[in-house]
């Protein structure tokens, strides 16, 4: 479909330029003032790329853990950055990868939309005030000098400036084409009052933004072909009503490549959008009256048209937050409701999409989330293949009464599982770990998460070696192997609870330390069981053949253990960035904790 639309569409747009080159020379001032603008909105939008990187997860959460901070934090980003397509490009990756919740990305997308009228003021307030060229040239000289240095930040300050510089170039030709052009063709002949023109002329806008993919270029047009009494004012606010509800189309592409978290988020954008179109045109006259009621006081001329349409631009985006806020738990819960992932006999991929390789945090925290999903399924694979019942092995209930709940063994086909509910997102993030960028895939970070899903399979690995002995003889009526092999249950469940304690944890120092006293008890009981065993096969109560199986299963157990706290370690402390690389460095290796052994039998 959408290679269709390109076919059509594309020759059909090169065609209409064509002819308005032909048609008239000022035509190619305004179409080359377009193509400059929206080549510096590209450039800004890499400039601000090159920021994004470090510490932006953490600067999200803080932001955008109330509703009131998710929309303070899309008015400034999209103000500072002037681009509300770039904002919803990264709203939508980091939902995507779980960094965000559908409330807080709405919040950033409606925060957003107000944002982007600050483009409408310095525009209207600014670049048709004073030569605008002027200041662009300095911009474009700096700009392309900072491009070329190797660093990334310096590259990234050069790209902002040459994208303004662009920017004030783009708006000075249109403005210069439009004057011209008036000499021409006088397109406000061309006019349609009443509720006609306002739908006819905010479609056409909705098809302008579509086409540029940018509301901002859009609104420049608009706002210098009104200053250039191109267009009335009354289509004017029509053409930006439509701007408005068009630059959806950048969130709806964006999440073409995204999970359903994007596709319902990109689903909310153009409600919003839609909506607070909807209602500007059905109470276009009372907005009127109010832009002149806010122009009055503000000191606006009642003729400066292009200042009224910034006024305009902001009061109707702001009546749509003020609509839309209250119904923002409702437009969540339907969006859910209405846009689902596709059902699926395995495991589907739930953070690992397009749009959240865009970003290396995003990259690095959907592997992450993915990789919390396989050890939450492999939870549940592992309480079974021990004949325990997952929420008992998670409960407050002493684990005493949890072995005599389940003292039978349970028929569980521990492989069929893996297939359904392990191998596929295994695979996917193998795979997704060798499309992140360059710089990501070599990070410490990175490597940690890697390594604790080879833990978690590992540990699969090992509860299938202990399950056809441990199924044989919790059955068994020797009361003697049969406490032995509950024994091993017991210890895995004890750990697994520990460890969900320091994964649920804030400190994560403390949860080092936790983690080393926990390995430290794992060599003590080691020791314990060996001395045991021995007495038991010294005293006839358990077979040699009984004897080895419970050697090699203790081994096993002992290998599922360091495996889960490994997965701690590297899994739960991976996402603490500033923290985690102080504690794997306070954190106890094997050999120092045999040394720690040594001491203490001494």
């Amino acid at each position: 479909m959408t290679n269709v639309l390109r076919k059509i569409v594309l020759p059909t747009i090169l065609a209409i330029l064509a002819y308005g080159f032909w048609l008239s020379p000022d035509f190619k001032a305004i179409a080359a003032g377009v193509a400059i603008f929206l080549f510096g909105m590209l450039a800004l939008e890499e400039g601000f790329r090159a920021f994004t990187g470090g510490s932006l997860e953490q600067i999200l959460k803080r932001s955008t853990n109330r509703l009131w901070k998710s929309l303070s934090f899309g008015i400034v980003t999209t103000t500072i950055m002037q681009s509300s397509s770039l904002v919803s490009v990264i709203t939508i990756s980091f939902l995507s990868a779980g960094l965000i919740g559908l409330s807080e990305g709405l919040g950033i997308v409606f925060g957003a939309n107000l944002g982007t009228t600050t483009g409408a003021w310095l525009v209207a307030g600014f670049g048709l005030k004073v030569n605008i060229a002027a200041y662009a040239m300095p911009m474009l000289v700096f700009g392309v000098i900072l491009i070329f240095q190797s660093a990334k930040k310096l590259k990234g300050l050069g790209y902002i400036f040459a994208g303004l510089g662009f920017l004030f170039l783009g708006i000075h030709y249109m403005k210069e084409g439009f004057e011209a052009f008036r000499e021409t063709i006088n397109l406000a002949e061309y006019a349609v009052s009443g509720y006609p023109g306002l739908f006819l002329f905010a479609l056409i806008g909705v098809a302008a933004t579509v086409i540029m993919q940018s509301s901002h270029a859009t609104l420049v047009i608009i706002i210098t072909a009104l200053a250039a009494q191109q267009i009335t004012y009354e289509n004017a606010l029509a053409l930006a009503i439509g701007a408005n509800v068009g630059t959806t189309i950048t969130a709806i592409l964006g999440a073409l490549g995204s999970n359903e978290k994007g596709r319902q988020l990109a689903g909310g954008h153009l409600i919003f959008n839609v909506v607070t179109g909807f209602v500007a045109i059905l109470f276009i006259h009372q907005f009127k009256s109010g832009v002149d009621f806010i122009s009055a006081m503000v000191g606006i001329g009642e003729s400066d048209y292009t200042l009224k349409l910034a006024v305009f631009h902001t009061l109707f985006n702001l009546a749509g937050i003020l609509i839309m806020v209250p119904l923002i738990g409702r437009l969540v819960h339907f969006l859910e409701k209405v846009i689902r992932a596709a059902p699926s006999q395995f495991a589907v991929p739930a953070y690992l999409n397009e749009s959240a390789l865009a970003f290396a945090d995003t990259a690095i925290e959907a592997v992450r989330n993915e990789t919390l999903r396989v050890y939450d399924n492999a939870h549940e694979i592992i309480a079974r293949g021990l004949s325990l019942g997952r929420s008992d092995m998670f409960s407050e209930i002493p684990i005493e009464d949890v072995i005599k709940r389940h003292s039978r063994a349970l028929a569980f086909d521990l492989d069929a599982a893996y297939e359904r509910d392990i191998k596929s997102l295994y695979g996917a993030i193998i795979t997704f770990c060798t499309r992140v960028p360059v710089e990501v895939q070599s990070s410490h970070e990175l490597s940690r998460i890697r390594t604790a899903n080879q833990n978690i399979i590992t540990v699969l690995k090992g509860v299938k070696h202990l399950q056809k002995n441990m199924n044989e003889y919790i059955n068994s009526d020797n009361a003697y192997i049969r406490d032995e092999y509950n024994r091993i249950r017991s210890r895995i469940i004890r750990v697994i609870r520990r460890l969900d304690k320091i994964g649920s944890g804030n400190e994560p120092d403390v949860a080092v330390l936790s983690l080393d006293a926990l390995k430290l008890t794992l060599e003590e009981n080691a020791t314990i069981l060996n001395e045991r065993l021995e007495r038991l096969i010294r005293s006839h109560h358990i077979t040699a053949d009984m004897g080895v199986s419970l050697i090699n299963d203790s081994n096993y157990s002992y290998e599922i253990i360091r495996n889960l706290i490994s997965v701690s370690s590297n899994l739960f402390h991976a996402g603490a960035r500033a923290e985690t690389e102080a504690e794997h460095m306070i954190a106890l290796e094997d050999h120092e904790i045999s040394s720690v052994l040594e001491e203490n039998a001494k």
